[in-house]
């Protein structure tokens, strides 16, 4: 950077979500405008309003890791894994070959936000029915959050910085931008860096559901549920899934012949010290993290083109990030292609940033935006162009992701489409 900060590129991807597993598949999908919601299956969501998740129905962990040691793990963790091995790969690196002092400059960030919920669900009953020393002995070690990247790190023999980022569904992202900055500070040479999510069960679907976070008016009709934007929307449909990014430094990627597939060039975060699980009145938090990473970018406005929305189809949610997007770009902001991929996969909470990013990424790539489905009746104070139901070329080389958790934490990532 102009600055004398390493520059920090993405070399490789990997991705588990409900519009397929693997990086084709996804996109493919994604860019076709389909959807990966239905109805749910992973929990009997009979007694609950919401019956309906964006699920990773054809994941089978024994096809990246070892049974045995899949076994060992919860699915959140299982999905980070394979999602990494994908990225690893992706990116043309061969574990094999690394010496101990590469491995030590290797690192993962992971980010996730409830952990191994369905295991908690799972040591209960168990504790219910049959006492507490029938409990699954690897509970523990599968339900704490920093396993996904501690799975990761002792699958691949990365010895590197190791974090977990909990931040809710600004995770995935936050995990991305924290890993930039130990890239830029010289901590790594290489970081595995997003998100995970795998906890839908009845524990989960109660909770969501009884703080009337979710959906529920479109259980015969799967696919419209998730409608961010949309006058209709009744809440966010969820999901699962997993998004790693295979991050280095550009000289780290020169000096192997690799072909960078975009550039993180600014990372900004913000806390609303507000409300535990509201937004700040007119997005003004989203506003300062997104100030903040284009400052740290240094790019203008009015130079970005695509906004990878959070946009979880609540109504204060979406109507807090469209003012925070007219606050920051003004009258530019009636030129913004508005992404809003949750519409097409739900909401995977802490895994949300991560797969959202790949996409980022993916239209950096391909020139396409991917498409706000569901987009019938724009709600009240959802003015914006949010690429409604199609996929739209666009040609883009500066894009804003924007994801906001729980407790008011706000990530925000500026991407370029990589200029040698």
């Amino acid at each position: 950077m102009a600055d004398g900060r390493p520059r920090v590129v993405v070399t490789g991807m990997g991705v588990i979500a409900p519009l397929g597993i693997g990086l084709d598949e996804f996109w493919t999908n994604a860019a076709a405008g389909k959807s990966g919601v239905g109805r749910m299956t992973l929990a009997d969501p009979s007694a609950y309003p919401c019956q309906v998740a964006g699920e990773c129905l054809d994941f089978d962990y024994t096809l990246y890791m070892d049974r045995k040691d899949g076994r060992r793990m919860a699915r959140f963790s299982q999905m980070a894994v394979a999602a990494s091995r994908m990225a690893i790969e992706h990116a043309g690196i061969e574990l094999d070959a690394l010496s101990d002092a590469e491995r030590e400059r290797f690192g993962v960030m992971m980010g996730n936000g409830g952990g191994g919920l369905p295991n908690d669900l799972e040591a209960v009953r168990t504790m219910d029915e049959r006492g507490g020393m029938k409990v699954d002995p690897f509970y523990i070690s599968k339900r704490l959050s920093n396993m996904a990247g501690g799975n990761v790190a002792i699958q691949f023999g990365l010895l590197g910085y190791n974090n977990t980022v909990t931040t809710a569904c600004a995770a995935g992202t936050q995990a991305i931008g924290d890993a930039v900055e130990v890239l830029r500070r010289g901590a790594a040479d290489v970081m595995l860096a997003g998100g995970t999510e795998a906890g839908i069960c009845e524990l989960g679907l109660a909770g969501f559901a009884s703080m009337r976070a979710l959906t529920s008016g479109y259980n015969d009709t799967p696919e419209r549920a998730s409608r961010p934007f949309d006058r209709d929307r009744d809440g966010f449909a969820p999901g699962e899934g997993a998004g790693m990014l295979l991050l280095e430094t550009l000289d780290h990627a020169r000096a192997r012949g690799a072909e960078p597939l975009a550039e993180i060039t600014g990372y900004g975060v913000s806390a609303d010290a507000a409300y535990l699980v509201a937004p700040a009145e007119n997005g003004a938090g989203a506003a300062r993290a997104m100030r903040l990473a284009l400052a740290d970018a240094g790019v203008d406005p009015e130079r970005v083109e695509v906004i990878s929305a959070h946009a979880t189809a609540t109504d204060v949610g979406d109507r807090a990030e469209t003012d925070a997007l007219k606050t920051v770009f003004g009258e530019h902001a009636r030129q913004l292609h508005v992404s809003a991929m949750k519409s097409q996969i739900g909401h995977l909470l802490g895994g949300a940033g991560g797969v959202e990013t790949v996409a980022a990424v993916q239209m950096l790539r391909t020139g396409v935006v991917t498409p706000t489905l569901n987009l019938d009746n724009p709600g009240e104070g959802c003015d914006l162009d949010y690429v409604p139901h199609t996929s739209r070329e666009v040609n883009p080389s500066v894009l804003l992701k924007d994801s906001f958790g729980f407790g008011g934490q706000n990530a925000v990532l500026v991407i370029e489409r990589f200029e040698g």
